[in-house]
């Protein structure tokens, strides 16, 4: 499997590009990673440095692979944190063209805009690009909570709920939506939900709530349930497979009071996950 890989990324820390590429690297997945922004540390410590990369800036990157003569094999595109909605603009012509060459491919969105708690974190123009164009031209979403909520306009405090979102967002194009960080009525204080909706059906994962705060899990679960989708041609074994990995992550990265993601200590979670969880239909 070969992937287009078109996020933000640090130099310190594990978040866009530096949480994604090496775990489908780790699985075996060629990766051809086009940053968006190049920062020395993720925003969530108040402070950093580097820049925002436009639009012309990730179209003359994706120009010269094509250039290589290898767009035709690629299996797909995967994009998550944008900068600018200039350059949304530029992953979806990029989509395009590689679509163009490999009308196979899949492209999966993270529409990075917020979460929970903290509200939008992008800039004006990113979101709404997210909700009426990233949408439609994606095969597979990953919206967390609050962003299916956004996306939606639609309430999503009950399972049946959320549900419904989902629906609502495959019906303006995404095949699959894998919903991560989902609280709802049902879900009980020490977990929390992943669930996917493919084909009219609906599967949800329910992992234990860690007590962490860090940032570029949601990058690493994208990429995961990204690459499993494609093996296992099916949203319910990717979801199992992929929140197995991220818990395993997570946890780990819990036991070692680390800030920061443990993406090459916990490399094992990516190909051999410590436990599993049950995927459950509802």
């Amino acid at each position: 499997m070969k992937v287009l890989s078109i996020q933000s990324h640090v130099a310190y820390g594990h978040v866009g590009n530096a949480s994604a590429v090496f775990p489908m690297q780790r699985l075996g997945v060629e990766v051809w990673p086009v940053h968006t922004v190049q920062f020395s540390n993720h925003t969530g410590y108040g402070a950093w440095r580097g820049r925002v990369f436009d639009g012309p800036a990730i179209e003359e990157v994706v120009q010269g692979i094509g250039e290589r003569g290898v767009l035709g094999h690629c299996d797909g595109v995967l994009s998550g944190y944008m900068g600018s909605a200039d350059i949304g603009t530029a992953i979806l012509r990029a989509v395009a063209q590689v679509r163009a060459e490999n009308p196979a491919a899949l492209y999966c969105c993270d529409p990075v805009m917020g979460d929970a708690g903290c509200g939008f974190y992008v800039r004006p123009g990113i979101p709404e690009f997210m909700r009426d164009r990233a949408v439609p031209a994606a095969d597979i979403l990953t919206p967390n909570h609050f962003e299916l909520t956004f996306l939606t306009g639609l309430p999503t405090g009950t399972l049946e709920e959320a549900k419904a979102a989902i629906a609502a967002l495959q019906a303006r194009g995404p095949r699959v939506v894998l919903v991560t960080s989902l609280v709802t009525s049902e879900t009980p204080d020490d977990a929390i939900d992943l669930l996917a909706g493919e084909g009219g059906r609906f599967w949800r994962v329910r992992t234990p709530r860690l007590a962490l705060d860090v940032n570029g899990a949601g990058d690493a679960i994208a990429a995961l349930f990204f690459v499993h989708y494609h093996r296992e041609g099916g949203a319910e074994a990717a979801l199992g497979r992929a929140a197995a990995s991220v818990y395993g992550l997570l946890r780990r990265t819990v036991e070692a009071g680390s800030r920061e993601i443990l993406t090459v200590a916990a490399q094992d979670e990516f190909v051999s996950p410590s436990e599993t969880f049950p995927v459950e239909p509802v």
